[in-house]
């Protein structure tokens, strides 16, 4: 089996490329960095998804995990959502495919973050919903996955800022954030185990939106 992950070089895409590896798959990676894995089954692709005309041909493959993304940069839309629409649609329509998953983002639900960064990943939502539905004849589930914070190296503005941190913690019920381990195993439920749904978002955020609320009351 081969999985196409996009930001493979770092963060999230090198933490699910290594466990996909570990677990037997051919992987081939996307990004604009030099590969950071060396492993026979991993192939990488140095290049820009914003730009359709330099995406390799790449045959036979099974999965599909959207991940590339920049985060309030002025290249928020053209990356995240036009360059996601490019390799889905370049590769995600091939036969052969069985899954293919966005890495969306909480605040495309909740709205609170960077603006055009917010504008990138909702716009996601609506693309995977109009995939879902393109792909349903043919069988491929499509869903997208909205993280709430994960402990990586581009948070470590909030992790190792203790004000900060504790303002984060106060207003997450489960008092933590997910760890890349928890990202791969959810990636993982949702291409290779989930067998029937397809157009949904899943938020994963330790209840900091859906949680998050309080019932005042006079006591």
């Amino acid at each position: 089996m081969t999985i196409l992950i996009t930001g493979s070089s770092r963060g999230i895409g090198r933490a699910t490329s290594l466990y996909f590896l570990k677990k037997g798959f051919k992987v081939v990676g996307i990004d604009l960095l030099p590969s950071t894995i060396d492993d026979k089954n991993y192939i990488h692709y140095e290049c820009d998804i914003k730009n359709v005309d330099y995406l390799p041909q790449i045959e036979k493959i099974d999965y599909i995990f959207n991940n590339a993304g920049l985060q309030n940069s002025e290249d928020d839309i053209e990356n995240n959502l036009k360059g996601t629409i490019n390799v889905t649609e370049k590769y995600g329509f091939q036969k052969g495919v069985k899954a293919i998953l966005f890495n969306a983002s909480a605040s495309s639900i909740s709205g609170s973050e960077f603006p055009i960064y917010v504008a990138s990943k909702a716009g996601i939502i609506g693309y995977m919903k109009n995939i879902a539905i393109r792909l349903a004849k043919k069988k491929v589930l499509v869903n997208a996955l909205s993280l709430g914070g994960v402990l990586t190296e581009s948070n470590d503005p909030v992790i190792k800022d203790k004000k900060l941190w504790k303002e984060v913690m106060d207003r997450t019920p489960l008092k933590k954030w997910t760890s890349e381990e928890e990202v791969c195993d959810w990636v993982y439920f949702l291409l290779i185990i989930n067998k029937s749904m397809s157009g949904q978002n899943v938020l994963v955020d330790n209840g900091e939106n859906d949680l998050n609320v309080s019932f005042v009351w006079p006591k």
